[in-house]
C-alpha cells in the first residue's frame, strides 16, 4: 500500500511540475512571426508557473555573439579553479589585435595592462570581439570550452571559430552555435545558480546584467527592472537571449533567426523590429 501510494504522489509531482506549453501565448507568437522572411527559432519559459512556448526550438542557429556566453563559462570555471583570478592584471600586446569591427580593446597600445574583470566587462558589455578572443584563449580555446559544456550536458553549445575539428560547422554556423532552448536553458541555469558554483552563477548573472546594445529586445522592459542579456547579429542573423526578472513573473526567452531576407544594419531590420515586437508582447503577457 505505501508503494501505491508513493508512487502516485511521484506522477502528481511530475504531473504538477513538468513545464507545459502556454497554448494562449503559443497562438500570439505564432500569429506574430508570421510572414517574417527568414528562418526563425524561439524559446520562452515561465519561471513563475513552469510553461513554455517553443518554436523551431531545438534547431541550431548562428550563435553570433551569444557564443560569448560559451566563452564566459569557461573563463569563470578557470576562476572558480583557481587557474585565473578576477582581478588579476593582463598584458595586452599587438599580438592581440583584432581588426574587423570597432573594438575597443584594439585601439589599446602595445604592453597596456587592463584587468582580466574588464576584459569580461567588454565582452559581455560592449561586445568587444578583440576582448572575447583573447578570453577564449585565457579559457584553454574552443576545445575546451566545448568539452566543458558537453560535461555539463549541453549538446548543441558550441565554440566553433578557432577550434580544431570545428570548421565544417564554422563555414556553417561562424563562431559559435547553439538552439533556442538550450541557450535559454543555460541562462536559466545562471539565474538558479547552477553554472559552475552559485558564487560563479551571480557573477555571471551581474555581468550579463550590463548591456550597451539595449535598443532592441531591452527597449521594450522598463529601465527599472533587472534583465541579464546577450545578443548577437551577422548580416543574415540576428539573436538575443534574455532574462526578465519582474516581481509579477519572471521569464526567460530567446529568439535566433538565420538566412533573414533583410541583412540590412538600419534599426527597422526585420529581425530586429520582430525581436522588439515580441519583446513588448511578453512584458505585457506576463505583467498583466
Amino acid at each position: 500500500m505505501k508503494k501505491l501510494l508513493l508512487f502516485i504522489f511521484l506522477i502528481i509531482s511530475y504531473t504538477t511540475n513538468a513545464q507545459r506549453t502556454d497554448t494562449r501565448l503559443q497562438q500570439q507568437i505564432t500569429e506574430l512571426i508570421k510572414g517574417f522572411h527568414g528562418d526563425i527559432g524561439m524559446y520562452v519559459y515561465d519561471l513563475k508557473h513552469h510553461t513554455t512556448v517553443a518554436v523551431n526550438a531545438d534547431t541550431i542557429f548562428p550563435a553570433a555573439s551569444i557564443v560569448k556566453i560559451s566563452i564566459l563559462i569557461g573563463i569563470m570555471n578557470k576562476i572558480q579553479h583557481g587557474e585565473l583570478n578576477y582581478h588579476q592584471g593582463l598584458l595586452y600586446t599587438d599580438s592581440l589585435y583584432y581588426s574587423e569591427g570597432d573594438d575597443m580593446l584594439s585601439a589599446f597600445k602595445d604592453s597596456s595592462t587592463i584587468e582580466l574583470s574588464k576584459v569580461m566587462m567588454l565582452m559581455l558589455t560592449i561586445s568587444d570581439n578583440c576582448a572575447s578572443l583573447w578570453l577564449q584563449g585565457l579559457a584553454g580555446g574552443g576545445l575546451r570550452i566545448n568539452t566543458l559544456l558537453d560535461s555539463m550536458g549541453y549538446t548543441y553549445t558550441r565554440v566553433n571559430s578557432r577550434t580544431p575539428g570545428r570548421e565544417t560547422n564554422r563555414s556553417i554556423y561562424g563562431w559559435g552555435q547553439t538552439t533556442p532552448r538550450e541557450i535559454a536553458t543555460i541562462m536559466q541555469n545562471i539565474v538558479d545558480g547552477k553554472i559552475i558554483s552559485k558564487e560563479s552563477s551571480d557573477r555571471m548573472l551581474r555581468l550579463l546584467g550590463r548591456q550597451y546594445w539595449d535598443e532592441e529586445a531591452l527597449s521594450q522592459i522598463p529601465a527599472g527592472v533587472f534583465v541579464a542579456d546577450k545578443n548577437g547579429a551577422v548580416d543574415e542573423s540576428r539573436n538575443e537571449v534574455v532574462y526578465v526578472n519582474c516581481k509579477k513573473n519572471p521569464y526567460i526567452f530567446s529568439i535566433f533567426t538565420k538566412n533573414n531576407a533583410d541583412t540590412s544594419w538600419n534599426p527597422n531590420n526585420e529581425a530586429w523590429a520582430l525581436t522588439r515586437k515580441l519583446s513588448a508582447l511578453l512584458w505585457q503577457y506576463f505583467n498583466r
